[in-house]
């Protein structure tokens, strides 16, 4: 059919045979009175994204999404109703024990050899997408101080250093007037040491510090914790000694005044730069990627279009031996028995339990639950609870076996696909997998967003072509195209991939980079602020 055709033609997308609910495609949705061609009539006007009852749903009933009941009816629904929030009870939340166990065991499939990508390799052995200067703050204070000189750094030294692509600052709101002795600080403090060591920094590390604050430098980067770089080669990696930590503290006696902080920040970040410069792209496989995996501003379509796309991406990287992060964990914690059987080991089915355990006595303490995740947003766009919005979430991990878990700020030190537990909050998840070593994101959004982060190139597909369309110059990739039949799952996971190559190449540019959009840090911290 061809494009027009396509719009003209009320369309309804099932998810499987067993589904006795369907979501309406058509931009703008459809009119009360509408006929399918398999004859069923709305009874109701029901927006894009929006399910519409394919048979009689009886009261207590379950409804049925992915083959999952995603709610129970809470009244007789006659076929050809839409089906909202309003008229389900939302399901109890599976249990943690009888889970199946690495009972999943796919076809192995062949590698995927002979791609490759134009990377910079860093001492410790890790590939960087980009080639960035980052200083990190120990504390918000400094926040101010460091901001000023970045803009100075780059509108007077960074034009001297071509090869270094940008100058960022790692601000955030942790260091001081926290708890920092109760057991969960550890996951901020190692959320913000890791990120100090992503791939795309190089291993050049610059911390600003105030002096005064909880987190001193020496608790958030210790002796041995950063790799020693040979001044004479940066590809050196010196065994006899440690590094030094490289500090501008602000409080030092030695400061008189505003500009001697910034002068001080400026004279080291130099240092940094002519070091970065000298570094140069080289070609390396494909394994060499470290990507995460995100939605936000999800609708009815993630689970349709974007998301199964890039979970067919995800198996491709898989094969090619590269590593993969998913993550959110409230928006797959309603398919836990899906990812426990998957697991390559009950090693690995134990570790994920034991994060989403965690997580939810973590919910509990505050007095909420799973629930509290879906947005008035997932809601308008057809999502009707976490159940159904977690079926659509959890495609993105493909179908290949998981073979790591990671705990909120620990870095990733294996290949393949790997369960990254983080909150589902964007900008959390972004952060924590930054933290894990990710050198290249990918975000699907269906309502849409301008989420992106300085650090990491962000590819964004966007899960609807009329999205797409009105945000042509922030979406990436358009997997609207499947629910038209125009292209398929597969199709578009070929294009994201290809894609991939491209951007941690440095050939192509993401959007988000283009226009400069970046969303702040936002450290993950469950321990007590004081």
């Amino acid at each position: 059919m061809s494009a027009a055709a396509i719009a003209r033609t009320p369309l309804h997308i099932r998810m499987h045979p067993d589904d006795n609910v369907a979501i309406v495609a058509n931009d703008g949705g459809l009119p009360a009175g509408t006929v399918f061609p398999s004859g069923l009539t709305l009874r109701d006007h029901v927006p894009q994204g929006h399910k519409v009852a394919l048979v009689d749903l009886p009261a207590d009933g379950a409804v049925r999404r992915y083959n999952v009941p995603i709610g129970y009816a809470m009244k007789d629904i006659p076929a050809g109703s839409w089906v909202h929030e309003r008229l389900l009870k939302m399901p109890d939340a599976r249990e943690l024990d009888n889970l199946p166990i690495a009972t999943v065991r796919p076809e192995p499939q062949p590698a995927l050899e002979g791609y490759t990508f134009e990377g910079f390799r860093n001492p410790d052995g890790s590939v960087g997408t980009r080639n960035i200067l980052a200083i990190t703050q120990t504390v918000q204070c400094v926040a101010g101080v460091t901001d000023f000189a970045v803009q100075r750094i780059k509108s007077e030294l960074l034009p001297r250093f071509p090869n270094v692509d940008d100058v960022v600052a790692l601000e955030h709101t942790y260091g001081c007037g926290v708890a920092i002795d109760a057991p969960d600080a550890i996951i901020p403090i190692r959320t913000l040491r890791n990120i100090s060591l992503n791939p795309n920094f190089g291993g050049e590390v610059m911390v600003v510090s105030l002096g005064c604050e909880k987190l001193q430098p020496e608790r958030l980067l210790p002796p041995g914790s950063i790799p020693l770089i040979d001044e004479r080669n940066v590809a050196d990696v010196g065994t006899s000694e440690e590094a030094k930590l490289d500090v501008v503290c602000l409080q030092d006696d030695g400061h008189v005044g505003f500009m001697s902080m910034v002068d001080s920040i400026m004279r080291q970040a130099e240092e940094h730069l002519e070091r970065l410069n000298a570094r140069t792209r080289e070609t390396v496989p494909a394994s060499e990627l470290v990507v995460g995996v995100q939605c936000g501003g999800s609708d009815a379509f993630s689970g349709v279009t974007a998301n199964p796309a890039v979970g067919f991406c995800t198996d491709l990287l898989v094969r090619a031996g590269a590593s993969v992060m998913f993550s959110e964990t409230t928006e797959v914690r309603d398919g836990i028995d899906q990812l426990t059987s998957r697991a390559s080991t009950p090693e690995v089915a134990a570790a994920m339990i034991k994060e989403m355990a965690w997580y939810d006595a973590y919910l509990k303490r505050g007095a909420v639950d799973r629930s509290a995740n879906t947005t008035p947003g997932n809601k308008k766009g057809g999502l009707s609870n976490i159940v159904e919005k977690a079926m659509g979430s959890i495609v993105k991990s493909g179908s290949s076996p998981i073979t790591g878990v990671l705990s909120p700020g620990e870095k990733l030190k294996q290949k393949g696909l790997t369960y990254a537990a983080t909150p589902a909050s964007d900008f959390i998840c972004g952060t924590l997998q930054l933290a894990a070593g990710m050198n290249l994101h990918v975000f699907t959004t269906g309502r849409g967003t301008p989420y992106g982060l300085a650090q990491v190139p962000v590819i964004k597909v966007a899960t609807r072509s009329d999205l797409a369309r009105r945000w042509h110059d922030l979406m990436d990739v358009n997997a609207g195209t499947i629910a038209t039949g125009e292209k398929t799952i597969e199709e578009v996971g070929w294009e994201l991939f290809q894609l991939m190559l491209d951007v941690a190449s440095g050939r192509k540019k993401t959007w988000a980079e283009q226009w400069k959009l970046h969303n702040a840090l936002v450290l993950f911290n469950p321990a007590p602020v004081t």
